[in-house]
């Protein structure tokens, strides 16, 4: 049970990656007056979470209604995993998102979506979807705990990036990106294996 609940933590701290969004967040909240972006990052970072958490629990009807297999998502999900993680292995530009500051408050986009709540952190959501309840409650309370890594991250991030220098996060970012690319291989791995076993 510990097991299942630290893999599930490691992977979403992973997948939606707040400390590779320091710089987004740092960026989009330059405009914004200093008293009020604790307020921005804790209505994103919950904007974010309640996308996820609904994901999570309706993301086998979501499925269902696409007609969509669990395979097909896993091999999906696997693949927009590898991509992002390339792209923070190989920093571009305007980062993992090719986003910018803005000139106004930032509301939903680009923090909360798809900075949070992207494309591969709805399809690892959408894969938690379990008939267990002991599961669900892995990945509930996984789910909370990294909800509570963002606002102590994102909170800080302005501290941090001082701190810790732009050198610093970009190794950080990469070291991240490498061990998500690992996992994203593995997620693509699985996926074809279960595909293969509906040939036979």
């Amino acid at each position: 049970m510990t097991k299942d609940f630290i893999q599930s933590l490691i992977l979403l701290i992973l997948v939606t990656d707040p400390f590779g969004n320091i710089p987004i967040f740092v960026s989009a909240l330059s405009h914004v007056a200093p008293e009020r972006r604790w307020r921005v990052v804790v209505r994103e970072c919950l904007i974010a979470f309640v996308l996820l958490f609904l994901f999570m629990f309706f993301g086998k009807h979501f499925l269902e209604a696409l007609h969509l297999s669990e395979v097909s998502l896993r091999i999906g999900g696997g693949v927009i995993l590898f991509l992002i993680a390339l792209r923070m292995v190989f920093p571009q530009e305007g980062g993992v998102f090719g986003g910018g500051g803005a000139a106004t408050e930032p509301f939903i986009v680009p923090l909360a979506i798809p900075a949070l709540a992207g494309p591969s952190s709805l399809a690892t959501v959408l894969l938690f979807s379990s008939d267990s309840r002991m599961d669900t409650m892995i990945h509930v309370a996984a789910l909370v705990a990294v909800a509570i890594v963002w606002l102590i991250v994102l909170l800080s991030a302005e501290r941090m990036q001082r701190v810790l220098g732009e050198q610093t996060m970009t190794a950080v970012e990469r070291l991240m990106g490498l061990i998500l690319t690992a996992m994203a291989v593995e997620m693509l791995l699985a996926g074809i294996r279960d595909y293969l076993k509906t040939l036979t």
